[in-house]
């Protein structure tokens, strides 16, 4: 969870500078913010840390079903020839079964 809360910080506030104790859990226990760095709650932090984690899965799910680079490229080849669309219907299909979260 470490991992998620420290992106969490750099997406809520890029310039952000701390040093972080981690519990026993994996997940950040104790934050110490440096050069009057504002301080972010860890409601906010782990908030924003779920919606990074929701983010990538989506990802991962729709890379996993896209057809391989060589079937896109023979799906597009023989759509320029056959007037088709069997590529974008394709990746359309991936798309709308694996939605972006809100």
């Amino acid at each position: 969870m470490e991992k998620w809360q420290s992106k969490a910080i750099l997406e809520i506030n890029p310039n952000a500078e701390y040093n972080f104790t981690i519990g026993q859990d994996g997940s950040i226990s104790e934050i110490d913010w440096k050069n009057n760095t504002t301080p972010i709650s860890m409601n906010d932090i782990n908030s924003k840390a779920e919606e990074l984690k929701a983010k990538q899965e989506y990802i991962g799910l729709r890379a996993k079903q896209y057809p391989s680079i060589e079937e896109q490229l023979d799906m597009q080849y023989w759509d320029s020839v056959n007037d088709t669309t069997n590529w974008k219907d394709a990746i359309a299909k991936v798309k709308s079964d694996n939605p972006k979260p809100e």
